[in-house]
């Protein structure tokens, strides 16, 4: 579905990826780790338009994505998640995610200066949508309420349904789980899982190991801009070079 190919980034003369190479599978979960400044966030942004890669091909149902705008990219339906939190804080929850689900409207700009029926019954439609994504993850109840009096864990659940309002096929997360206790990572995991029940295929970098072995179907371990390992949780868990990666030669060879 979604497919890297001999994917490099240099800045200068340093090298963040080189000949990275990896594909996501239709209606997986696949997670990418890696030490800090292996490359993560970088492919992240070479993958939906926010970097221009210096080498390489990303592909979606065979056609090329490189070279897109980030817009150009969600709308063949590849969206994606921040680092940081990146909700509009003195807007309502539910008017955050009428953003998210502007992509998708119809009206042009004369319908939207004219008003009348057409606009009210797709602003009533969009509306509906809206407080159902609100729902599904969880906040419901605070819908109405200005994002900046949420929890931060809560605003990062107004992020992922403004994502999820675009109606992606593929949603990219990056670090989901960044800053959250354990039990609002619970309800994030709880969350993509169901994600991916809807049909949904989900592609992400996540620091916890605890949250990523516990979702994953793939993982691709990133070190040093290359891919050193792919497969399975338990395969990943009991690598040597990913062992080595994490916790150094030493002590990967004790």
């Amino acid at each position: 579905m979604l497919a890297v190919r001999d994917l490099a980034v240099r800045f200068g003369g340093v090298t963040a990826l080189e000949s990275v190479s990896f594909e996501v599978r239709p209606g997986s979960i696949t997670s990418v780790i890696g030490p800090n400044g292996a490359g993560k966030t970088t492919a992240f942004n070479a993958i939906t338009g926010y970097l221009r890669p210096t080498g390489g091909l990303v592909t979606y149902d065979g056609a090329p994505l490189t070279g897109l705008r980030p817009s150009a990219i969600a709308r063949r339906g590849i969206v994606r998640t921040f680092q940081k939190t990146s909700v509009f804080p003195a807007l309502s929850v539910e008017d955050n995610v009428l953003i998210g689900l502007h992509l998708r409207g119809t009206a042009g700009f004369f319908a939207v200066l004219a008003g009348g029926r057409r606009l009210t019954a797709e602003e009533r439609a969009l509306s509906s949508q809206a407080r159902a994504v609100i729902d599904f993850v969880g906040l419901g109840h605070r819908r109405r309420e200005a994002a900046s009096a949420l929890a931060y864990g809560e605003q990062r659940l107004v992020e992922l349904a403004v994502a999820l309002a675009a109606k992606p096929r593929v949603l990219l997360l990056d670090e989901p789980g960044a800053g959250m206790t354990g039990s609002e990572k619970a309800v994030v995991s709880g969350l993509i899982r169901r994600v991916r029940e809807q049909g949904l295929t989900v592609l992400l970098v996540e620091h916890d190991m605890r949250m990523v072995m516990g979702i994953s179907d793939t993982v691709i371990v990133l070190n040093g801009g290359r891919v050193i390992a792919e497969g399975s949780p338990a395969a990943i868990q009991a690598h040597p070079e990913v062992i080595r990666a994490y916790l150094g030669a030493s002590a990967g060879s004790t």
